[in-house]
């Protein structure tokens, strides 16, 4: 079966092997070293001055963030699923927020976010995805938040980065926390949070400490020791040192302009078939289609063609089918789910097979890695 969900992402095979390897305890030298290694190139490919692991889901990273870094007021930008979260997550700990809300395939406005925060001087933290997952929009977070702190430097951007760090380079300039999780383009299992950030981050978490196991100035002062403050998510840790490793070198840049290019080749091909591409500006991390019979798409290429493609959420559930971009694919692999897709378009007489979508894709591929 191939995996193509836009995470759990497939884990390779050399680094299923890494992690194979006798556990370790993780208040050793043994470990604090392969904690030092990881600390630093993640900061390298994150670009941020500092980064924390933290034994969780990207959830629990996007809850640390909000709780350590708000003073008085959020706002969060809801366009699916996990901007929603940022929401339900302000909501839990009675923390006041604001929310904009839009359609799933609409990005945010920068004139909406600016109008508000002039509207409402007390919000002190902007929340948003990088890219909403839920039908793979792209924000324009880098324009956003330069707006943002031209109003006010002082108000932290929250920047969930989950299925966009690893898939493009991303300018961190003005994002104050970039959230990431280990089971998207870093092809790992879940269980490992990120987050990357800047100086003002690190000074407003030091100054007012806050929380028990989300506590990030706890953290941050134990793993600038290179250890944690609780228990080690020990065998993900080694997994991507071997992971960060495996992209060092092939090249970063290389990496980058792989998945772009697997993009926009299985966008072409998807588009030769027929098929309408959801968002207005869609992200790089997966292709996602709306299509009246994307349940049966999907119902086919799984059982048929051995494929296994996401589909939507919510109303959206049974309208949209997700194609995974992230981490280290093949072409093969990719050409093959696209044929899966024709095939299953054929099959619910919904389009003649003619094999358009792995000749599109195939073409586009090798001219964009030329």
């Amino acid at each position: 079966m191939l995996l193509f969900t836009p995470g759990p992402t497939p884990t390779p095979e050399a680094i299923r092997v890494a992690m194979s390897v006798p556990t370790i305890h993780h208040r050793t030298p043994e470990f604090e070293e392969i904690f030092k290694v990881v600390r630093e190139k993640l900061i390298q490919i994150m670009d941020m001055p500092e980064v924390l692991m933290l034994a969780s889901s990207g959830t629990g990273a996007m809850e640390a963030a909000i709780t350590n870094l708000c003073k008085s007021h959020v706002l969060t930008i809801n366009a699916g699923k996990f901007g929603e979260r940022f929401g339900k997550i302000c909501k839990a700990f009675d923390i006041t927020y604001t929310e904009l809300k839009y359609s799933w395939d609409t990005p945010a406005l920068v004139s909406d976010i600016t109008d508000t925060i002039k509207a409402n001087p007390s919000i002190d933290v902007l929340c948003i995805q990088i890219c909403e997952s839920a039908g793979g929009l792209r924000h324009n977070v880098e324009e956003i938040a330069k707006a943002v702190k031209d109003i006010n430097k002082d108000i932290m951007i929250i920047a969930d980065g989950i299925t966009a760090v690893g898939v493009e380079k991303i300018d961190v300039t003005h994002i104050d926390a970039l959230i990431t999780g280990s089971q998207k383009a870093f092809m790992l299992p879940p269980g490992l949070a990120m987050i990357g950030l800047s100086k003002a981050a690190v000074t407003k978490i030091e100054n007012t400490p806050k929380g028990f196991y989300f506590n990030l100035a706890s953290e941050l002062k134990n793993q600038r020791k290179n250890t944690t403050a609780y228990t080690a998510a020990t065998t993900l840790i080694i997994g991507l040192k071997a992971i960060l490793e495996l992209i060092e070198k092939e090249g970063l840049d290389k990496f980058y302009n792989d998945t772009k290019n697997r993009a926009l080749a299985a966008k072409a091909a998807l588009e030769a078939i027929g098929l309408k591409i959801y968002p207005k500006t869609p992200a790089l991390a997966m292709n996602t289609v709306y299509h009246e019979k994307a349940k049966e798409i999907r119902s086919i290429a799984k059982k048929k063609y051995g494929v296994n493609i996401a589909g939507g959420q919510d109303e959206l559930k049974d309208k949209l089918f997700r194609i995974n971009n992230m981490g280290l694919i093949a072409p093969y692999e990719i050409a093959w789910a696209l044929n899966a897709v024709e095939l299953a378009l054929d099959e619910l007489g919904i389009k003649a097979y003619e094999g358009t979508a792995n000749r599109v894709f195939v073409s586009n591929i090798f001219k964009g890695i030329q």
